[in-house]
């Protein structure tokens, strides 16, 4: 099956294009008007991890009392607004995040449909696995981060106390910042074993040389942690690295197999060429 593109000209893929993103922005403008209409249950759902009854911290106490540990949970931070519009700006912006990622689906499919005339039949099966594969993994990635690592992110810094003296008092916007900060930089990081299937399914990369380099991708994942935590403490970079590393591994895992299914293939090829 031919590239469909060839038939058409510059201008009417521009104007595919066009029509595309007029699409896409509508979707996610509704979805968006739809989030901002619903603020109650938004927020609730945005505000959750600081709340002792947030799931996360359930569970951890479970496994502490089943392992004889003792656990006390702290109390929720309470949030401040330091702003005259913080609130609605911050309102506005929690909308827009919500309805794009609820878009997100459509809008990947549509500018997948956009680009797969460009690509043969072969091709377009491959991209699909990918695309797909790349979705999943970021909103593993950003899921990950709401329940596990912002949650203890922000009881360890929002309870953290130098002195009781000293009281504090976390801002709305520093809460959010962080939680999307975060949830982004977590989503970007799962695509690792995504990126790595692509490079050795290239033969660009392979299983043996992020093997050999394990100990120089450590320090450059504590470094990549260190850039990317919006805070500067310990507790988040490890929390952030330790499962960059375990991405790591699993991209060592995701390379061998895409280097078998490259070896089969070349091997069939070899076979039918005899």
């Amino acid at each position: 099956m031919g590239r469909e593109e060839e038939k058409q000209s510059f201008w009417d893929h521009l104007d595919v294009l066009r029509g595309v993103l007029l699409r896409v922005f509508a979707v996610i403008l509704l979805c968006g008007i739809v989030a901002f209409v619903f603020k109650e249950e938004l927020f609730a759902f945005v505000l959750a991890p600081k709340y002792p009854g947030f799931v996360t911290y359930g569970v951890i106490a479970d496994l502490c009392a089943s392992f004889g540990i003792p656990y006390e949970m702290k109390t929720d931070v309470a949030l401040i607004n330091t702003g005259l519009a913080q609130q609605f700006i911050i309102h506005m912006k929690t909308a827009f995040c919500a309805g794009f990622l609820a878009a997100s689906p459509y809008v990947v499919y549509q500018l997948f449909r956009f680009v797969s005339p460009a690509l043969y039949a072969r091709e377009r099966k491959h991209a699909v696995g990918i695309v797909t594969s790349a979705y999943v993994m970021f909103i593993t990635g950003a899921a990950l981060s709401y329940i596990v690592i912002f949650p203890m992110t922000f009881q360890f810094l929002g309870t953290y106390q130098v002195s009781k003296d000293v009281v504090n008092m976390i801002s709305l916007e520093s809460y959010m910042s962080t939680m999307v900060m975060l949830s982004l930089c977590m989503g970007i990081v799962c695509e690792m074993p995504v990126l790595a299937w692509m490079l050795a399914k290239a033969g660009l990369l392979t299983p043996s040389m992020l093997v050999t380099y394990r100990r120089h991708a450590i320090v450059a994942i504590l470094i990549a942690a260190a850039i990317i935590t919006p805070t500067s403490d310990v507790f988040t970079l490890m929390l952030v690295s330790v499962p960059m590393c375990l991405l790591y591994e699993a991209s060592i895992t995701v390379a061998k197999l895409a280097a078998r299914t490259v070896r089969a293939s070349e091997l069939t090829s070899e076979t039918l060429g005899s």
